[in-house]
């Protein structure tokens, strides 16, 4: 399994966002900026992660984006789900997917929701404040 881009763009704007979380709020363009990706790349991001209710963004002179809930309270299975979706490694297990050739036989797919469910508890069990800890603050730790 592999995330794509997206996904993997969005782990790492949340997480140089938490970083930001209490210093007041910081714009998409500091973001892309300080991660050195493409902003229009960090805009769309942004974008789907604002729509999720990760981040939240305020206008005005003194806006800009910020978490839209503490860090402790994001997951990476949050982060993940607001760019790609529900976690699942199969799309037979999604409702109305009926694209397999093996669907009438097979006797693995009642046990895929138990490994996308197990898969999802794992990536829930890592916190963004997690993420956002720099290499010294995981040595004092």
């Amino acid at each position: 399994m592999r995330l794509s881009n997206l996904a993997d763009y969005a782990v790492v704007t949340m997480t140089a966002a938490a970083r930001h979380c209490g210093g007041g709020r910081v714009s998409a363009a500091e973001l892309a900026q300080e991660i050195q990706l493409p902003a229009p790349t960090v805009q769309k991001v942004v974008s789907k992660l604002t729509a999720a209710g990760l981040l939240r963004s305020v206008r005005g002179a003194k806006g800009g984006l910020q978490l839209a809930r503490p860090a402790a309270a994001i997951t990476l299975a949050d982060i993940v789900e607001a760019i790609e979706g529900p976690i699942a490694l199969t799309a037979c297990v999604d409702s109305g997917a009926h694209d397999c050739g093996l669907e009438q036989n097979c006797a693995v797919r009642p046990h895929w929701p138990i490994v996308n469910q197990a898969l999802r508890g794992a990536l829930a069990d890592i916190r963004l404040t997690q993420l956002a800890q720099t290499d010294n603050q995981r040595e004092l730790a």
